[in-house]
């Protein structure tokens, strides 16, 4: 039986993975006093004792953790921004290809995706990898999120304090410095920050990033592409995954997928460009359903253990 240990299970990352695995028989899920959550000594003792723990920190607290784990030999699934890009840690998305599965099997130190970015980087890795992307292209990109995202502040207000304008959507980020940019760039191995706007509404769960791609941007390789060519692109590259390809779908709605860890992308437009979309849950193969999935491979176990397919 693995054992698991969750540091910074009150948050909303925390408490979903906590829930997923609270009935496993194959996992021991080792719990902190809550008096002692914050103290060091306490955390690093259930941290030697563990297989794998989850930090479900902010950024600076998770970097912190990393420093208290530094001399065992535990394995490490980060849910914070800290660790996305750095190049000593594993990238967890493993449908992307079947280097990044493997890798994430043997890893020490897995990133968990960011939700918005999970989104984009599933329609746009492949296109750069298969060389039918120009990676100098400047992308533009937007988010339709649910508000539990925004974590337990935000819940509180749109649950319990919420205002006659926040029954409307919200375009934030609007700096153009959203911080899943630098993942977005990096895994996707693109030479220029994309254009990206998220925008949060009035509804609990769900997500869809769409992307536009303008055929200019295609390669000499991607030139001869069209609508029925990129789906088949598409579902050819995640045949063996749970990721699922449509075409032709005149609109979409943000959460059909909330309270799943399925993810859908959506391939529409013409001979004048393509809009590229993926909807799934921002909690689910956002967050938390990629962290349990990704838990799963590097313990060995059936990646799908426990996940809401």
């Amino acid at each position: 039986m693995k054992k698991i240990y969750i540091d910074g299970q009150a948050g909303t990352t925390g408490l979903q993975i906590h829930e997923r695995l609270k009935n496993r028989p194959d996992l021991q899920l080792l719990e902190i006093d809550p008096a002692l959550r914050k103290d060091p000594q306490a955390r690093k003792a259930l941290m030697s004792e563990a297989d794998l723990v989850f930090l479900c920190l902010p950024d600076a607290a998770a970097k912190e953790a990393v420093e208290l784990m530094q001399d065992l030999d535990t394995r490490i699934i980060d849910a914070s921004t800290a660790h996305r890009t750095n190049p000593d840690w594993t990238y967890g998305f493993p449908e992307l290809d079947a280097n990044h599965k493997e890798a994430i099997k043997t890893a020490k130190c897995v990133a968990n995706p960011g939700c918005h970015a999970s989104g984009f980087i599933a329609l746009v890795y492949p296109l750069v990898k298969a060389g039918l992307l120009d990676p100098n292209t400047k992308l533009s990109a937007f988010s339709l999120t649910g508000y539990s995202g925004g974590g337990r502040k935000m819940i509180e207000d749109y649950e319990r304090n919420k205002t006659e304008a926040m029954a409307s959507p919200k375009v934030y980020g609007l700096n153009l410095n959203h911080k899943h940019l630098p993942e977005m760039k990096a895994v996707c191995q693109l030479n220029k920050t994309p254009l990206f706007t998220p925008i949060v509404d009035d509804f609990a769960q769900g997500m869809l990033v769409s992307v536009f791609i303008d055929p200019d941007d295609l390669t000499s390789k991607g030139a001869n592409l069209d609508l029925e060519r990129l789906t088949s692109f598409f579902q050819d590259w995640y045949a063996n995954t749970n990721l699922q390809v449509h075409a032709g779908e005149p609109s979409l709605y943000s959460n059909p997928l909330a309270g799943t860890d399925l993810m859908e992308l959506f391939i529409n437009g013409n001979e004048n460009g393509y809009v590229l979309s993926a909807r799934f849950d921002n909690l689910g193969k956002g967050a938390s359903g990629a962290a349990v999935q990704n838990m799963n491979l590097m313990l060995g176990l059936d990646e799908n253990e426990g996940l809401q397919l």
